[in-house]
C-alpha cells in the first residue's frame, strides 16, 4: 500500500442541499415507492389473509416487503445526495493517541505497530498497549515493536478481563486531544490516521467521534471471508455513509476509530457491555454530540473464516446493539436523525424475527409452488439493492480505492453469495444474538 498524498479533487456541487432537505426528500421519496408497493401487493395480501388473517399478513408481508423496500429506497436516494465535505487541512499535525486493547495477540502485534509506525502523519503518534491476561508472548512482541521500530509505546498491564476494562486502564493515560482505538490484528492503511485527523479537525467543534472504514484483508482465506469482503465492502459501508451523511454514525467502532479525549471521558469512558463501542457512541450522541464517518481512513481487519466464528461474531454485534437500545431508547435521541436511525435498529429485531421465522419457510415452500409468503411481489426489493450496491460500488472505486491507490479483488463467488444467501444466515444469527440479551446468556467476547 502506497499513501496518496496529493489533495483529493472534490467536484463542485452547483446546487446546495442541506443535510435536512435530503433527509426529508429521501423519505419523501421513499414513502411513494411504499405506495406504490402496497397498491401492487394488494392481491398478494389478500391471498395470505385467507391462510393466515388479514392482521398476520399485514405483518408478514410489512415485515420482509414494505418496510425493507422502504428502507433500501431510503438508502438509494440518500447515497445519491451523499457528498463528503472537504477537508480544510489534510496534513494536520496534532498530536494523538492509540489505544490498543491485547489478549494473547502475540502473532499480530507487531505487525500492526508496524503499520501505525510507517503512517505519513506528520503530528506525535503515542501507542499505549493495554495487555489484558494475555498468556502467551504478547508483551515481548510489543517490546521488540518497540526497540526496532523506534516507536513511542507504552506498555499496560490490565488484570481484569474484559476489554473495556483495557480502554479505560489506557484512557487514564491518554494526554493527547485525540485518541484512537485499534485492534491488536487490525492493519491500517498508511494514510488512515492522518484521514482521521483531518476529518475532525474540518468538522464543527461538536463532532466528538470519527468512525473509519473497515475492510477485510483475509477475503481469499474462505468461502465465508469471501462473502464478508463484499459485506464490509458495500453492505457495512453503504450503512455507514447513511448514517454519516445524517451526523449519527451508530458506531464508532473499537477496531479503528477516533475521538475528542474530552468527550470519552466526560461519559465515564468505555460501559461495561459487549458491545461497548456501540453503547459508548450512543451515549455520545445522546449529549447531542455528532459522529461522522471517514471513508478514506481505511483499515483492514481479519474477518472470521468459518461458519462458527462468523455467528458468535455477528450474534455478539446484535446483542451490543440491543444493549444500546435498553440503555438508551430511540426517542430519547436528542437530534431527528439519531432518533430515526437508531430507529431503524429498533426495528431490525422486528425484521430478523419475520426474516427468520416467515420468509425462510416461505422460500421453501415457494420451492414447491406455494406462494403465499414468498413470490414475484417480493423481488421488488431486488432493483434497489442492486441500484444502492451498483452506487457504493462506483464510489468506492473512484473516490475511495483510487484515491488511496488500491485495488478491488476480482471475488464473484463472493459477490453472488452475498446477494443470494447472506441474509438467509444473518437474520438467524442476530436472532440468536437478541435472545441471548433478552435470556441474559453468558457473555462470550470471542
Amino acid at each position: 500500500m502506497e499513501p496518496n498524498l496529493s489533495p483529493i479533487n472534490h467536484k463542485k456541487v452547483k446546487y446546495y442541499l442541506s443535510v435536512k432537505q435530503k433527509f426529508w426528500i429521501s423519505h419523501s421519496i421513499s414513502f411513494a415507492w411504499l405506495v406504490f408497493s402496497i397498491y401492487l401487493s394488494l392481491p398478494w395480501l389478500e391471498d395470505l389473509a385467507d391462510v393466515v388473517t388479514m392482521p398476520v399478513s399485514i405483518f408478514i408481508i410489512s415485515g420482509i416487503a414494505y418496510i425493507p423496500g422502504y428502507m433500501s429506497s431510503f438508502l438509494v436516494v440518500s447515497l445519491l445526495f451523499d457528498r463528503q465535505p472537504t477537508f480544510k487541512n489534510e496534513s494536520p499535525t496534532d498530536p494523538v493517541t492509540l489505544l490498543i486493547a491485547a489478549y494473547n495477540e502475540e502473532g499480530a502485534i507487531f505487525n500492526t505497530i508496524k503499520y501505525v509506525a510507517e503512517q505519513d502523519y506528520k503530528g506525535d503518534i503515542h501507542v499505549i498497549v493495554i495487555n489484558n491476561n494475555s498468556t502467551d508472548g504478547t508483551d515481548k512482541e510489543v517490546i521488540r515493536a518497540k526497540n526496532e521500530l523506534k516507536a513511542n509505546i507504552t506498555i499496560l498491564h490490565e488484570s481484569r478481563p474484559g476489554k473495556f476494562h483495557a480502554l479505560n486502564t489506557g484512557l487514564e493515560h491518554v494526554k493527547t486531544p485525540y485518541v484512537i482505538t485499534l485492534d491488536a490484528d487490525t492493519l491500517i492503511h498508511p494514510s488512515a490516521i492522518r484521514y482521521l485527523v483531518s476529518r475532525i479537525k474540518s468538522s464543527p467543534s461538536d463532532v466528538c467521534a470519527v468512525a473509519g472504514s473497515m475492510l477485510v484483508r483475509n477475503s481469499r482465506e474462505t468461502f465465508w471471508t469471501k462473502i464478508q469482503e463484499w459485506d464490509y465492502f458495500l453492505g457495512i459501508a453503504s450503512i455507514k455513509r447513511l448514517q454519516g451523511l445524517y451526523q449519527g454514525t451508530l458506531v464508532a467502532q473499537g477496531a479503528f476509530s477516533l475521538y475528542r479525549t474530552s468527550c470519552v471521558k466526560e461519559v465515564n469512558g468505555w460501559p461495561d457491555a459487549i458491545g461497548e463501542d456501540i453503547v459508548l457512541t450512543w451515549r455520545l450522541l445522546q449529549k447531542e454530540w455528532r459522529v461522522f464517518f471517514e471513508p478514506l481512513a481505511v483499515a483492514f481487519t481479519d474477518a472470521p473464516n468459518t461458519l462458527g466464528h462468523f455467528a458468535k461474531q455477528r450474534s455478539r454485534w446484535a446483542r451490543g446493539m440491543v444493549e444500546g437500545l435498553k440503555e438508551i431508547k430511540p426517542w430519547h435521541q436528542p437530534q431527528v436523525y439519531t432518533k430515526y436511525l437508531t430507529g431503524i435498529n429498533l426495528m431490525m429485531l422486528y425484521l430478523d424475527l419475520v426474516y427468520s421465522v416467515c420468509w425462510l419457510p416461505g422460500l421453501v415452500l415457494a420451492f414447491f409452488g406455494i406462494n403465499w409468503i414468498v413470490g414475484p411481489m417480493t423481488l421488488l426489493v431486488l432493483p434497489l439493492t442492486f441500484i444502492s450496491y451498483s452506487i457504493l460500488y462506483m464510489y468506492q472505486k473512484h473516490y475511495v480505492f483510487k484515491n488511496l491507490n488500491l485495488k478491488i479483488r476480482i471475488n464473484k463467488v463472493g459477490f453472488i453469495s452475498f446477494i443470494l444467501i447472506y441474509q438467509m444466515i444473518m437474520s438467524p444469527v442476530s436472532l440468536y444474538g437478541y435472545l441471548q440479551e433478552f435470556f441474559k446468556l453468558k457473555r462470550v467476547w470471542e
